[in-house]
């Protein structure tokens, strides 16, 4: 002790130092995690373009004779005459070295091919479709979470009837398939109450049920990972003290517990974006909704391989930017927690 302090008196400020080493420190492992994660982004970003391009290339059957044939809309065999330009304009009979090359290039510099089928780039035809797929998304993010929020601080570590039913609910809310949801909901409220259209539009009254059909199983599974925690945060010493202050039931478990219950749910957000990405295939098709799974759907039963691949590709940028925007959550909501 007495060297410390010797030290730290012998050179005026030394302390300060010492402190600020610290922080500089803490500040590069920071940036170290930060600079990892984008590292991992880059590598699972290039690790789908790598599939994609494999199922173009390895897909079965000739790729020229395939593009002739949706651009006219005849499918018949072609001459070598006609497969020739087609080669030479898409470079289909180049190294598959360079072809790979060529693809990872026009990746960089935004761009995703043509689409075999509408003969126009696939980053224009994702542009017009994306936006209505994204309003269904991130709504039907919102709607869950609404939900998650009021049946857990409402019901998570009560006994009695209240904790039961809202367990209840979730478990059977995560079980519930989307198209079979979707398809009750259009029957139900769209067909028999005539409530809501049967085709959604682009509307936000035609907005809601296929909002519900994917916020309702996302929800209840939401609701189970908060659940468990929900009830572990009630038994901490936080809890004691903020009841011991003269706060009432509702305002512990909204105001303090809450916020440490929700940290396991946000963590699996990103995947969730990812899987509504994925629900609103059948959420359009069942509400005949215009988006991006509509055209997924039609890009795959042609078999245009660089609209699919595009699309899968955009599937996993915004999953990874997802997962980002999820880290940075965990800082806002409790700034004591490190990224991992």
């Amino acid at each position: 002790m007495t060297t410390l302090i010797d030290e730290t008196t012998a050179s005026p400020g030394g302390g300060d130092r010492t402190i600020g080493d610290r922080r500089g420190r803490g500040n590069g492992r920071v940036w170290l995690r930060w600079l990892g994660k984008l590292g991992s982004a880059v590598f699972v970003l290039w690790a789908a373009a790598t599939v994609t391009f494999l199922l173009q290339v390895l897909a079965p059957g000739d790729r020229a004779t395939l593009l002739l044939n949706l651009s006219s809309g005849q499918s018949r065999e072609r001459t070598p005459d006609e497969i020739a330009p087609v080669n030479a304009q898409y470079g289909f009979t180049d190294p598959i070295w360079q072809q790979y090359l060529h693809y990872l290039g026009g990746l960089l510099h935004g761009d995703l091919g043509t689409s075999y089928q509408l003969q126009q780039p696939v980053t224009q035809v994702i542009g017009e479709q994306i936006g209505p797929t994204l309003v269904l998304t991130v709504s039907a993010l919102i709607v869950a979470w609404l939900l998650v929020l009021v049946t857990t601080t409402l019901t998570a570590g009560r006994r009695g009837p209240w904790g039961a039913v809202g367990a209840l609910v979730e478990t059977v809310s995560a079980g519930l398939p989307q198209y079979w949801l979707g398809s009750i909901l259009l029957v139900v409220f769209a067909i028999d109450l005539a409530w809501f259209p049967v085709e959604s539009g682009t509307g936000l009254h035609g907005l809601v049920l296929p909002v519900l059909t994917l916020a309702i199983p996302l929800a209840g599974f939401l609701g189970s990972v908060a659940r468990d925690e929900f009830a572990r945060a009630l038994d901490q010493p936080f809890v004691l003290t903020a009841r011991s202050r003269g706060l009432g039931d509702l305002s512990v478990r909204a105001r303090h517990v809450l916020r440490h219950s929700v940290i396991p749910a946000i963590t699996v957000s990103g995947w969730a974006m990812g899987a509504l990405l994925s629900g609103a295939v059948i959420a359009e098709t069942v509400f005949a909704r215009a988006g991006i799974g509509q055209t997924l759907v039609a890009a795959a039963s042609s078999r245009d391989v660089p609209l699919v691949s595009g699309i899968v590709v955009l599937v996993a940028a915004i999953y990874i930017v997802a997962n980002l925007l999820v880290d940075v959550l965990y800082t806002v909501i409790d700034p004591r927690i490190e990224v991992p």
